[in-house]
């Protein structure tokens, strides 16, 4: 249920809520080929595809955030100072809390709020010790083994307005997502490592704003990915759940 439809007489339901869910977006650039609403669509969309049997409230998304150097230099960016995100999330959720929920999913769009994520929930459960919080980052719901066997090839399309993420958007927003046969592709530049590491470049080889191999980009491939993403993320959400019975 999305919590801004909830009336004032109605005010009970924040309290008998089982939890919230606050998507977490971005208004940033994503390549020709995207709009610069997609972190808000796949937020808003995977928000819509939690199990409503399980009794949470859905907030609206959080639309601007910050954005990194590589984006902020591209016209219609909008980005805001990570210290300003992070106390306004944290002004959010102490709302929410307020209002009578202590459950807190945070799903998350944008590769910029992962950080802001963390600190935040950090943060709030320091401050009130019966609040618990799920991270969600709705890309990490399908294993990256998954990806050619949705039909990606000779990319793991994890980049920003990749084939992996744009094809989601366009599941949920087939009339925004607009691949042309003369946008330029990427391919991967070669891992450093087979270990997990942080990469940041204010000029990254590969990029214009966007990375990967767009041209296979497609509605069918973005139904598959949010299929395996929902059903991943519906048994997190239950398992975390019933962790707290």
């Amino acid at each position: 249920m999305k919590a801004s439809d909830i009336h004032g007489r109605d005010h009970e339901k924040f309290r008998t809520a089982k939890f919230a869910v606050l998507p977490l977006g971005s208004f940033e650039y994503h390549g020709p080929h995207s709009p610069y609403g997609t972190d808000c669509v796949l937020a808003d969309g995977f928000a819509g595809q939690i199990d409503p049997a399980f009794g949470g409230l859905v907030y609206p998304t959080v639309p601007y955030t910050a954005c990194p150097g590589k984006t902020t230099k591209y016209p219609g960016t909008i980005t805001i100072r990570p210290s300003v995100i992070q106390e306004y999330v944290i002004d959010i959720v102490e709302g929410i809390i307020r209002g009578g929920i202590s459950n807190i999913i945070l799903l998350n769009a944008h590769d910029g709020n992962m950080g802001v994520s963390r600190t935040v929930a950090e943060y709030i459960t320091s401050k009130y010790e019966d609040s618990r919080f799920l991270l969600i980052n709705w890309w990490q719901m399908v294993e990256i083994e998954k990806a050619e066997e949705l039909g990606l090839v000779g990319t793991k399309g994890r980049g920003h307005g990749g084939p992996y993420e744009m094809s989601a958007a366009k599941a949920f927003r087939p009339d925004l997502v607009q691949v042309d046969g003369a946008d330029q592709e990427f391919k991967e530049a070669a891992p450093l490592s087979k270990l997990p590491y942080i990469l940041v470049e204010g000029r990254p080889e590969a990029w214009d704003g966007y990375t990967g191999m767009i041209q296979q980009t497609s509605l069918e491939l973005g139904e598959k990915i949010v299929k395996e993403a929902t059903q991943n993320m519906n048994a997190l959400i239950k398992n975390w759940l019933q962790a707290d019975e």
